[in-house]
């Protein structure tokens, strides 16, 4: 599985249990081929016609890494793969991936609410593993404007049911960037400017909230929760921007002055997939001591790995980097999303060794640290 050989401890430590602190549910029904390559795929559409999402990153790295957990030869051809993966089930192939990551604890955002994903229970029972919850703010807002009938009840009724939720929960997620970027107003807004918005919500409560006053309004009301819960709050950075033609605004350095008005109410915030802005995210992580970063998705998704994982330990204090698949959909996605950081950090750790940099004792310490001492800390597992 590594790509370097590493002193015993060192191994150890790389291969021992892993703290998924970021993952989503996967499909529990077997897939067509169209089904498949559409939750393999990046941008969630088909390929263009005559091609296939096999040939990408992640399509090779399934058919060499996942195949043989799937009892194939590695490099299998798609249509084979997918074949074993119907003769055996959804429900073997989730098992065996997932608990093939070799995660400890999985800590999963339920928001898609979709009865054909595992929810975070069924995942930690596929991966042999504890699971926890995390709660998705804008998923929360929903719920609230679709049985909200005036502007108060509204405003009421949010800080009570992210309160409700919050206490069995082990941290906050936010998808801001996702829908309106995160060049915003730090500030809180003023009250009377969230009413009138409230009741513009309230006219088309159906949708996804972009009105730039409701998402700050919905962003300081987590962060009063998660003061008074003691949770972080995750914000989804890098990938999943809010369009291809705008990838600045996924930017994490973005986040700079909200994240220092965060600072004094002692709110860990916790830098997602922050890729390809993650020198980004690390120099924040290294400059607020509330900041900290995830070094997932980039993983499973690109051929980067290793540069990904040498530009983060370059700048990032180590205390402050967390390991995630992204998992989503696929168990292939959280199967990889471990794998592949494994070997990325054992590269880097390498490479670090030979040089006589570190010794084998501060390479152990930070493989324990990234993998799962420092999100056991920030989620207080």
């Amino acid at each position: 599985m590594l790509p370097v050989d590493l002193p015993g401890t060192v191994r150890d430590a790389l291969l021992a249990p892993l703290v998924d602190h970021h993952c989503h549910g996967v499909r529990r029904d077997d897939l067509s081929r169209g089904q498949f390559e559409l939750l393999m795929g990046a941008g969630a559409a088909p390929a263009p016609p005559g091609t296939t999402h096999f040939d990408t990153p992640v399509g090779t790295a399934v058919r060499r890494w996942c195949a043989p957990v799937l009892d194939l030869d590695p490099h299998a051809p798609p249509a084979v793969y997918l074949a074993r993966r119907d003769e055996l089930g959804a429900t073997e192939v989730n098992r065996r991936l997932l608990g093939a990551a070799g995660v400890v604890a999985f800590l999963v955002d339920t928001a898609a609410d979709d009865i054909d994903m595992l929810t975070a229970t069924e995942m930690g029972r596929h991966g042999g593993a504890a699971a926890d919850e995390l709660v998705r703010v804008e998923r929360v807002e929903q719920d609230v404007a679709v049985t909200a009938q005036i502007a108060v009840d509204y405003l009421d009724g949010l800080g009570e049911e992210l309160t409700l939720r919050a206490a069995r929960a082990v941290g906050l997620k936010t998808v801001i960037a996702a829908l309106y970027g995160l060049d915003f107003d730090p500030a809180r807004p003023a009250r009377g400017a969230v009413i009138a918005a409230a009741n513009r919500r309230l006219d088309d409560p159906k949708g996804a909230v972009t009105d730039p006053v409701l998402l700050r309004h919905l962003l300081w009301c987590a962060i009063d929760v998660a003061r008074e819960r003691g949770l972080p709050v995750q914000f989804h950075t890098g990938f999943g921007g809010r369009s291809p033609a705008e990838p600045h605004r996924a930017d994490p350095a973005r986040l700079g002055a909200f994240v220092q008005q965060v600072q004094p109410l002692g709110v860990p915030v916790v830098l997602l997939h922050s890729y390809p802005f993650h020198r980004q995210a690390a120099h924040l992580a290294g400059a607020l001591p509330h900041v900290y970063a995830d070094v997932g998705l980039a993983f499973p998704h690109t051929a980067a790995g290793a540069r990904v994982m040498d530009e983060l330990l370059e700048l990032a204090p180590y205390h402050k980097l967390l390991f995630s698949s992204g998992c989503h959909g696929l168990a292939e996605s959280g199967y990889l999303g471990a794998l592949r950081y494994r070997r990325a950090l054992a590269a880097a750790l390498g490479s670090r060794l030979a040089d006589g940099e570190w010794s084998p004792a501060d390479a152990a310490r930070v493989a324990h640290m990234i993998g799962s001492a420092n999100a056991r800390r920030v989620y207080r597992l």
